[in-house]
Protein backbone atom coordinates (compact mmCIF):
# COMPACT_ATOMS: atom_id res chain seq x y z
CA UNK A 1 0.00 0.00 0.00
CA UNK A 2 1.33 3.43 -0.96
CA UNK A 3 2.12 5.86 1.86
CA UNK A 4 -0.61 8.31 2.85
CA UNK A 5 1.88 11.21 2.75
CA UNK A 6 5.27 11.60 1.09
CA UNK A 7 7.43 14.68 1.66
CA UNK A 8 10.86 14.81 0.07
CA UNK A 9 13.45 17.59 0.07
CA UNK A 10 10.99 20.24 1.26
CA UNK A 11 12.39 23.77 1.43
CA UNK A 12 10.63 27.02 2.34
CA UNK A 13 12.02 30.50 2.91
CA UNK A 14 10.29 33.65 4.15
CA UNK A 15 12.50 36.52 3.07
CA UNK A 16 15.85 36.02 4.76
CA UNK A 17 14.46 33.35 7.11
CA UNK A 18 14.96 29.74 6.02
CA UNK A 19 12.01 28.19 7.84
CA UNK A 20 12.42 24.72 6.30
CA UNK A 21 15.87 23.74 5.04
CA UNK A 22 15.45 20.11 3.97
CA UNK A 23 12.65 17.94 5.34
CA UNK A 24 11.77 14.44 4.15
CA UNK A 25 9.52 11.77 5.69
CA UNK A 26 6.73 9.33 4.80
CA UNK A 27 3.49 8.69 6.67
CA UNK A 28 2.09 5.18 6.31
CA UNK A 29 -1.61 4.36 6.49
CA UNK A 30 -3.23 4.14 8.84
CA UNK A 31 -0.93 5.41 11.58
CA UNK A 32 -0.45 8.34 13.89
CA UNK A 33 2.72 10.11 12.78
CA UNK A 34 4.22 12.79 15.01
CA UNK A 35 6.35 15.81 14.17
CA UNK A 36 8.20 16.74 17.33
CA UNK A 37 10.27 19.86 17.81
CA UNK A 38 10.44 23.22 19.58
CA UNK A 39 8.50 26.26 18.45
CA UNK A 40 10.23 27.71 15.40
CA UNK A 41 11.65 24.35 14.27
CA UNK A 42 9.63 24.36 11.03
CA UNK A 43 6.71 22.10 11.96
CA UNK A 44 3.89 24.50 11.12
CA UNK A 45 5.54 25.61 7.86
CA UNK A 46 5.87 21.96 6.85
CA UNK A 47 2.21 21.13 7.37
CA UNK A 48 1.05 24.39 5.79
CA UNK A 49 2.94 23.34 2.66
CA UNK A 50 1.42 19.85 2.94
CA UNK A 51 -2.08 21.30 3.20
CA UNK A 52 -1.47 23.56 0.14
CA UNK A 53 -1.79 26.72 2.25
CA UNK A 54 1.78 27.72 1.44
CA UNK A 55 3.79 26.96 -1.69
CA UNK A 56 7.22 25.43 -1.05
CA UNK A 57 10.34 26.74 -2.75
CA UNK A 58 11.47 23.20 -3.56
CA UNK A 59 10.59 19.61 -2.84
CA UNK A 60 7.95 16.96 -3.45
CA UNK A 61 4.63 16.51 -1.63
CA UNK A 62 2.18 13.69 -2.26
CA UNK A 63 -1.12 12.96 -0.50
CA UNK A 64 -2.65 9.59 -1.30
CA UNK A 65 -0.58 9.39 -4.47
CA UNK A 66 -1.64 12.87 -5.62
CA UNK A 67 0.97 15.56 -6.30
CA UNK A 68 -0.18 18.25 -3.87
CA UNK A 69 1.90 20.98 -5.54
CA UNK A 70 0.65 20.31 -9.07
CA UNK A 71 -2.93 19.34 -8.07
CA UNK A 72 -3.75 21.19 -4.83
CA UNK A 73 -7.55 20.98 -5.22
CA UNK A 74 -7.49 17.20 -5.50
CA UNK A 75 -5.06 16.89 -2.59
CA UNK A 76 -7.31 19.03 -0.37
CA UNK A 77 -10.16 16.55 -0.77
CA UNK A 78 -7.98 13.94 0.90
CA UNK A 79 -6.94 16.21 3.77
CA UNK A 80 -8.53 17.50 6.94
CA UNK A 81 -6.64 20.33 8.65
CA UNK A 82 -7.04 21.66 12.18
CA UNK A 83 -4.81 24.68 12.74
CA UNK A 84 -3.18 25.55 16.04
CA UNK A 85 -5.32 28.64 16.47
CA UNK A 86 -8.90 28.44 15.22
CA UNK A 87 -11.36 31.27 15.83
CA UNK A 88 -14.89 29.87 15.34
CA UNK A 89 -17.84 32.19 14.98
CA UNK A 90 -18.99 32.99 18.52
CA UNK A 91 -22.60 33.68 17.55
CA UNK A 92 -23.43 30.42 15.79
CA UNK A 93 -24.15 27.27 17.73
CA UNK A 94 -21.87 24.29 17.30
CA UNK A 95 -24.42 22.55 15.09
CA UNK A 96 -24.95 25.69 12.96
CA UNK A 97 -21.21 26.18 12.49
CA UNK A 98 -20.74 22.59 11.34
CA UNK A 99 -23.68 22.96 8.94
CA UNK A 100 -22.07 26.10 7.47
CA UNK A 101 -18.75 24.31 7.00
CA UNK A 102 -20.50 21.30 5.45
CA UNK A 103 -22.06 23.65 2.89
CA UNK A 104 -18.62 25.06 2.11
CA UNK A 105 -17.46 21.48 1.51
CA UNK A 106 -20.45 21.09 -0.87
CA UNK A 107 -21.79 18.12 1.07
CA UNK A 108 -25.40 17.16 0.18
CA UNK A 109 -27.79 18.31 2.93
CA UNK A 110 -28.91 14.81 3.93
CA UNK A 111 -25.34 13.52 4.09
CA UNK A 112 -24.19 16.64 5.96
CA UNK A 113 -26.89 16.27 8.59
CA UNK A 114 -26.04 12.61 9.12
CA UNK A 115 -22.32 13.32 9.30
CA UNK A 116 -22.78 16.19 11.78
CA UNK A 117 -24.85 14.01 14.12
CA UNK A 118 -22.22 11.26 13.94
CA UNK A 119 -19.41 13.63 14.84
CA UNK A 120 -21.34 15.31 17.64
CA UNK A 121 -21.87 11.88 19.19
CA UNK A 122 -18.31 10.68 18.61
CA UNK A 123 -16.80 13.78 20.20
CA UNK A 124 -19.25 14.06 23.09
CA UNK A 125 -20.67 17.35 21.85
CA UNK A 126 -24.38 16.46 21.71
CA UNK A 127 -25.11 18.20 25.00
CA UNK A 128 -23.47 21.44 23.77
CA UNK A 129 -24.42 21.34 20.08
CA UNK A 130 -27.15 23.99 20.36
CA UNK A 131 -25.18 26.35 22.56
CA UNK A 132 -23.34 29.31 21.03
CA UNK A 133 -19.70 28.50 20.42
CA UNK A 134 -18.71 31.67 22.26
CA UNK A 135 -19.70 29.91 25.49
CA UNK A 136 -17.50 26.85 24.81
CA UNK A 137 -14.49 26.03 26.97
CA UNK A 138 -11.10 25.51 25.35
CA UNK A 139 -11.58 21.75 25.37
CA UNK A 140 -15.01 21.95 23.72
CA UNK A 141 -13.71 24.34 21.06
CA UNK A 142 -10.89 21.94 20.24
CA UNK A 143 -13.36 19.07 19.90
CA UNK A 144 -15.47 21.24 17.60
CA UNK A 145 -12.34 21.97 15.55
CA UNK A 146 -11.78 18.22 15.19
CA UNK A 147 -15.37 17.75 14.05
CA UNK A 148 -14.89 20.48 11.45
CA UNK A 149 -11.72 18.84 10.13
CA UNK A 150 -13.46 15.47 9.79
CA UNK A 151 -16.72 16.59 8.13
CA UNK A 152 -15.72 15.47 4.64
CA UNK A 153 -14.19 12.20 5.90
CA UNK A 154 -10.58 12.88 4.86
CA UNK A 155 -8.01 10.15 4.35
CA UNK A 156 -5.45 12.15 6.32
CA UNK A 157 -6.17 14.39 9.32
CA UNK A 158 -3.47 17.00 9.99
CA UNK A 159 -3.36 18.58 13.46
CA UNK A 160 -1.10 21.46 14.44
CA UNK A 161 -0.48 21.46 18.22
CA UNK A 162 -3.99 20.08 18.94
CA UNK A 163 -3.84 20.22 22.74
CA UNK A 164 -2.04 23.50 23.42
CA UNK A 165 -3.70 25.25 26.36
CA UNK A 166 -5.98 22.33 27.24
CA UNK A 167 -6.32 20.87 30.72
CA UNK A 168 -5.22 17.28 31.34
CA UNK A 169 -8.73 15.81 31.11
CA UNK A 170 -9.42 17.51 27.76
CA UNK A 171 -6.04 16.38 26.41
CA UNK A 172 -6.79 12.76 27.29
CA UNK A 173 -10.18 13.01 25.55
CA UNK A 174 -8.49 14.27 22.36
CA UNK A 175 -5.81 11.56 22.60
CA UNK A 176 -8.37 8.77 22.91
CA UNK A 177 -10.37 10.13 19.98
CA UNK A 178 -7.28 10.20 17.78
CA UNK A 179 -6.55 6.57 18.66
CA UNK A 180 -10.11 5.66 17.67
CA UNK A 181 -9.66 7.46 14.34
CA UNK A 182 -6.53 5.47 13.57
CA UNK A 183 -8.27 2.24 14.49
CA UNK A 184 -11.09 3.16 12.09
CA UNK A 185 -8.59 3.67 9.25
CA UNK A 186 -7.84 7.40 9.28
CA UNK A 187 -4.20 8.47 9.04
CA UNK A 188 -3.27 11.19 11.53
CA UNK A 189 -0.35 13.60 11.28
CA UNK A 190 0.18 15.59 14.46
CA UNK A 191 2.71 18.30 15.35
CA UNK A 192 3.60 18.94 18.97
CA UNK A 193 6.32 20.20 21.27
CA UNK A 194 4.89 18.08 24.11
CA UNK A 195 7.20 15.08 24.56
CA UNK A 196 4.65 13.00 26.45
CA UNK A 197 1.99 13.61 23.78
CA UNK A 198 4.08 12.27 20.91
CA UNK A 199 5.40 9.43 23.08
CA UNK A 200 1.85 8.39 24.03
CA UNK A 201 0.26 8.73 20.58
CA UNK A 202 2.73 8.31 17.74
CA UNK A 203 3.34 5.01 15.99
CA UNK A 204 6.31 6.74 14.35
CA UNK A 205 7.75 10.23 14.52
CA UNK A 206 10.24 12.62 13.04
CA UNK A 207 12.14 15.07 15.23
CA UNK A 208 12.63 18.44 13.54
CA UNK A 209 15.22 20.99 14.60
CA UNK A 210 16.03 24.23 12.77
CA UNK A 211 14.28 23.18 9.59
CA UNK A 212 15.71 19.67 9.18
CA UNK A 213 14.75 16.15 10.29
CA UNK A 214 17.36 14.98 12.80
CA UNK A 215 15.81 11.61 13.73
CA UNK A 216 12.97 9.38 12.52
CA UNK A 217 11.49 6.08 13.69
CA UNK A 218 9.22 4.60 16.31
CA UNK A 219 9.56 6.00 19.85
CA UNK A 220 11.13 2.71 20.96
CA UNK A 221 13.63 2.65 18.09
CA UNK A 222 14.78 6.20 18.79
CA UNK A 223 15.18 5.51 22.51
CA UNK A 224 17.12 2.31 21.84
CA UNK A 225 19.61 4.24 19.70
CA UNK A 226 20.39 6.48 22.67
CA UNK A 227 20.69 3.59 25.11
CA UNK A 228 19.37 2.90 28.56
CA UNK A 229 20.21 5.26 31.40
CA UNK A 230 21.07 3.49 34.64
CA UNK A 231 21.18 5.40 37.95
CA UNK A 232 22.13 5.72 40.73
CA UNK A 233 24.88 3.44 41.98
CA UNK A 234 25.56 4.19 45.64
CA UNK A 235 28.72 2.93 47.30
CA UNK A 236 28.00 2.88 51.00
CA UNK A 237 27.08 5.75 53.30
CA UNK A 238 30.48 7.29 54.10
CA UNK A 239 32.59 9.59 51.91
CA UNK A 240 34.18 7.27 49.37
CA UNK A 241 35.66 9.61 46.80
CA UNK A 242 38.54 7.24 45.98
CA UNK A 243 36.18 4.33 45.55
CA UNK A 244 33.86 6.43 43.39
CA UNK A 245 36.76 7.41 41.12
CA UNK A 246 37.91 3.79 40.95
CA UNK A 247 34.35 2.63 40.18
CA UNK A 248 34.04 5.26 37.45
CA UNK A 249 37.33 4.12 35.90
CA UNK A 250 36.25 0.47 35.92
CA UNK A 251 32.75 1.11 34.60
CA UNK A 252 33.94 3.52 31.93
CA UNK A 253 36.15 0.74 30.54
CA UNK A 254 33.20 -1.60 30.01
CA UNK A 255 32.31 -1.83 26.30
CA UNK A 256 28.59 -1.13 26.83
CA UNK A 257 29.08 1.96 29.05
CA UNK A 258 29.04 5.13 26.96
CA UNK A 259 29.49 7.56 29.83
CA UNK A 260 29.97 7.50 33.61
CA UNK A 261 29.33 10.69 35.59
CA UNK A 262 30.03 11.23 39.29
CA UNK A 263 26.97 12.97 40.71
CA UNK A 264 28.05 14.83 43.86
CA UNK A 265 24.62 16.44 44.15
CA UNK A 266 23.11 13.04 44.91
CA UNK A 267 25.78 11.84 47.32
CA UNK A 268 28.03 8.91 46.53
CA UNK A 269 26.45 8.02 43.19
CA UNK A 270 27.39 7.39 39.60
CA UNK A 271 25.07 8.10 36.71
CA UNK A 272 25.69 5.87 33.71
CA UNK A 273 24.61 5.93 30.10
CA UNK A 274 24.72 2.40 28.72
CA UNK A 275 23.88 0.87 25.36
CA UNK A 276 20.69 -1.15 25.20
CA UNK A 277 20.51 -4.91 25.18
CA UNK A 278 21.88 -7.64 27.39
CA UNK A 279 21.96 -7.39 31.17
CA UNK A 280 23.97 -4.24 31.95
CA UNK A 281 23.04 -4.16 35.64
CA UNK A 282 24.25 -7.70 36.21
CA UNK A 283 27.54 -7.09 34.40
CA UNK A 284 28.11 -3.81 36.25
CA UNK A 285 27.48 -5.46 39.60
CA UNK A 286 29.86 -8.31 38.78
CA UNK A 287 32.63 -5.92 37.64
CA UNK A 288 32.47 -3.93 40.88
CA UNK A 289 32.25 -6.97 43.14
CA UNK A 290 35.38 -8.43 41.54
CA UNK A 291 37.41 -5.44 42.82
CA UNK A 292 35.72 -5.35 46.21
CA UNK A 293 33.48 -2.34 45.70
CA UNK A 294 30.15 -2.81 47.53
CA UNK A 295 26.95 -1.58 45.86
CA UNK A 296 24.33 -0.02 48.08
CA UNK A 297 21.62 0.16 45.42
CA UNK A 298 21.07 0.05 41.67
CA UNK A 299 18.22 1.23 39.42
CA UNK A 300 17.66 1.55 35.72
CA UNK A 301 15.44 3.88 33.71
CA UNK A 302 14.66 3.96 29.99
CA UNK A 303 15.59 7.06 27.96
CA UNK A 304 12.93 9.62 27.11
CA UNK A 305 12.37 11.43 23.82
CA UNK A 306 14.08 14.40 25.43
CA UNK A 307 17.19 12.21 25.80
CA UNK A 308 16.89 11.41 22.08
CA UNK A 309 16.66 15.12 21.26
CA UNK A 310 19.59 15.85 23.57
CA UNK A 311 21.73 13.17 21.93
CA UNK A 312 20.93 14.52 18.45
CA UNK A 313 21.31 18.25 19.12
CA UNK A 314 23.34 18.64 22.30
CA UNK A 315 20.48 20.46 24.04
CA UNK A 316 17.15 19.51 25.59
CA UNK A 317 13.82 20.41 24.03
CA UNK A 318 13.22 22.86 26.88
CA UNK A 319 16.56 24.54 26.15
CA UNK A 320 15.52 24.87 22.50
CA UNK A 321 12.15 26.34 23.50
CA UNK A 322 13.82 28.90 25.74
CA UNK A 323 16.34 29.80 23.03
CA UNK A 324 13.53 30.28 20.50
CA UNK A 325 11.56 32.40 22.94
CA UNK A 326 14.63 34.54 23.64
CA UNK A 327 15.23 35.02 19.92
CA UNK A 328 11.62 36.15 19.41
CA UNK A 329 11.87 38.59 22.32
CA UNK A 330 15.11 40.04 20.94
CA UNK A 331 13.55 40.55 17.49
CA UNK A 332 10.53 42.22 19.06
CA UNK A 333 12.80 44.58 21.04
CA UNK A 334 14.71 45.51 17.88
CA UNK A 335 11.50 46.26 16.00
CA UNK A 336 10.25 48.38 18.88
CA UNK A 337 13.54 50.27 19.03
CA UNK A 338 13.34 51.05 15.31
CA UNK A 339 9.91 52.69 15.59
Amino acid sequence: MAPAVIIEGLKKRYGSVEAVKDISFKVQRPEIFGLLGPNGAGKTTTIRCLCTLSKPDAGKIEVGGVDAIANPKIARRRLGYVAQEVAPDKVLTGRELLALLAALYHLPKAKAKQRIEQLLELLGLEEYADQKTGTYSGGLRKRLDLAAGLLHQPEVLVLDEPTVGLDIESRFIVWEFLRQLRQAGTTVLITSHYLEEIDALADRLAIIDRGVVIAEGTPSQLKDRVGAIALPYEFGNSPLSKKRRKAKEILQSLPFVEEAIINSAQGNTLNLVVTSGGNPLGKIEQSLQEVGLPIFSMAQSRPSLDDVYLAATGRTLLDAELAAAGSRDLKAEKKQAMK
